[in-house]
């Protein structure tokens, strides 16, 4: 068992990089500590909550590493993916909400089907399409965002500096073409528990 741990938490450490939250953070390559609202602490906290709760999908399930994502924002954890049965979903929510720290739980996972090319495909375009279009609005940190999409359905997670700012991001997802809903659960820097000074 003890080898398992160690064999998991080393596949982690592949896929997620080692070169730490202060370059590479949560929302992927090239996002900043400096561009982050939370304070550093937060931030710490949060990947840790993440890795915890990925290390332990991963032992109870190697296929969760590539099926089921989670994002931690403030303690409040989001889950999406794809799982086989409704059981396997309720498990997964037991197993975040276990997690030390954590302060809610949102959970997008939805139940496999047979893989459909030309919906991944559309949908990739979906997702593409609103990262580029949140890049280029200067009212936009578009950095702090992280955009999944699913059988025409955006979900945005993030943190938002201003109201108008969260306004802006759903306007821009509800403007993509043939997008039929748009589920947003992003944070005010003004409703995180610690904020950077």
């Amino acid at each position: 068992m003890k080898n398992r741990i160690i064999l998991i938490s080393l596949i982690l450490l592949i896929f997620t990089g080692c070169v730490g939250i202060s370059s590479k953070g949560i929302f992927g390559t090239g996002v900043s500590v400096a561009l982050d609202p939370r304070s550093l602490g937060t931030q710490i906290d949060d990947s840790v909550m993440q890795k915890n709760l990925a290390t332990r999908l991963a032992l109870r399930d190697k296929n969760y590493l590539i099926s089921v994502n989670t994002k931690v924002l403030d303690g409040k954890f989001f889950l999406t993916g794809k799982v086989d049965d409704p059981e396997e979903k309720l498990q997964i929510t037991k197993l975040a909400w276990e997690t030390k720290g954590v302060r809610s739980v949102k959970n997008d996972i939805k139940l496999k089907e047979d893989f459909n090319f030309q919906q991944s495909a559309k949908d990739l375009l979906i997702t593409s399409q609103l990262r580029t279009a949140l890049i280029f609005n200067k009212k936009i940190n578009s950095t702090n965002y992280q955009i999944d999409t699913y059988k025409k359905k955006i979900f945005i997670y993030g943190i938002s500096i201003t109201e108008e700012e969260k306004k802006e991001v759903i306007n821009e997802a509800k403007e993509i073409l043939n997008v039929e809903d748009v589920i947003a659960s992003i944070i005010l820097v003004e409703d995180l528990r610690i904020q950077k000074n």
